[in-house]
């Protein structure tokens, strides 16, 4: 029932709705709450636990990246935010998700290199397991061809694209620095990511944020979400932040001959998840022929994606 139901017969609703809101056939979106009552109990029925997962078994219960949102990835340079968020889009992919992966730092080859390495689980893969890794993308996995800085326009205009006409999932942006004219842009930032979250909202894509952090005192100290760069609006629209760091500290012992190998190789620090209950940090040790991030310390790396051929929709879009 809308509050025009609701009013008393007797008023001039017509005059009111003019006076209001300049216009007799306004709607003032006032609604009852039962209107809502079969998606509440769907609500409560889904114990948090819709959406894709990331590549780590102990995250399962707890991180979920769900359909309509977007999620920001920020890290200091050099501390592996690149390389841990193509991880997650290898995964995706392996739970069956299309992806596009807009990597404007990097050049394409050298993504799917990263992703190669990652997903057959050694450095010097054969031939013929590079031509089974590429077929395994195929009809799953886009990249946006261009290196360097892109028009914000266009970057949101493709994001509808591969939502509406290909049916992508998830959206990877590497990253948002380099659809702005800078760090101090505040107002191009937050513009940018209110249509980010826009698009996400009236298409369902899950769009991902890579994002630099301003300098800290040193690289031991672990960045927060209110260490992103730029206007903090950007920690405030999105939904989801992920903050990646590298333990450089263990890396220096390492060297010493003095290391605790118990000691996580890096950190995933939730420090928000608007439709999730957990915020934390996970732990994660760095496999470097693989260039992938294991979830326990003693876990040798298994490729665990399968390869084999799959059926596709007809029509999808190549």
């Amino acid at each position: 029932m809308t509050i025009l139901e609701a009013l008393p017969s007797e008023i001039a609703l017509e005059a009111k709705l003019l006076h209001y809101f300049g216009s007799e056939t306004a709607d003032p979106r006032i609604r009852r709450s039962e209107l809502w009552m079969a998606k509440l109990i769907r609500e409560f029925g889904r114990k948090g636990f819709d959406g894709s997962q990331l590549p780590w078994t102990k995250t399962m219960h707890s991180i979920r990246l769900r359909p309509g949102e977007v999620s920001l990835w920020p890290g200091i340079n050099g501390h592996g935010k690149s390389l841990l968020t193509s991880q997650v889009a290898l995964d995706l992919v392996s739970q069956d998700q299309r992806v596009v992966m807009a990597s404007l730092e990097m050049w394409p080859v050298k993504t799917l290199y990263r992703m190669a390495r990652q997903a057959i689980g050694n450095n010097n893969p054969s031939e013929a397991a590079l031509y089974e890794f590429v077929n395994w993308l195929a009809k799953r996995f886009w990249i946006y061809d261009q290196h360097g800085r892109a028009d914000p326009k266009t970057i949101l205009a493709v994001m509808r694209f591969c939502a509406i006409e290909m049916g992508v999932k998830h959206f990877f942006l590497d990253s948002l620095m380099m659809v702005v004219r800078g760090e101090e842009d505040y107002d191009g930032q937050k513009d940018f990511v209110t249509e980010c979250c826009a698009v996400a909202r009236d298409t369902g894509l899950h769009v991902h944020l890579v994002h630099h952090v301003r300098k800290l005192r040193d690289e031991s100290d672990i960045p927060g979400k209110f260490d992103a760069k730029g206007t903090g609006s950007i920690t405030d629209q999105v939904d989801n932040v992920f903050t990646t760091w590298r333990n450089k500290r263990k890396e220096a012992e390492r060297q010493l001959g003095q290391v605790d190998e118990s000691k996580p190789d890096a950190l995933l620090v939730c420090d928000k998840q608007r439709h999730g209950e957990w915020e934390g940090r996970v732990a994660l040790w760095f496999e470097p022929e693989s260039l992938s991030y294991r979830g326990e310390q003693h876990r040798g790396f298994s490729r665990g994606y399968d390869f084999s051929p799959r059926q596709t929709e007809p029509g999808a879009a190549g």
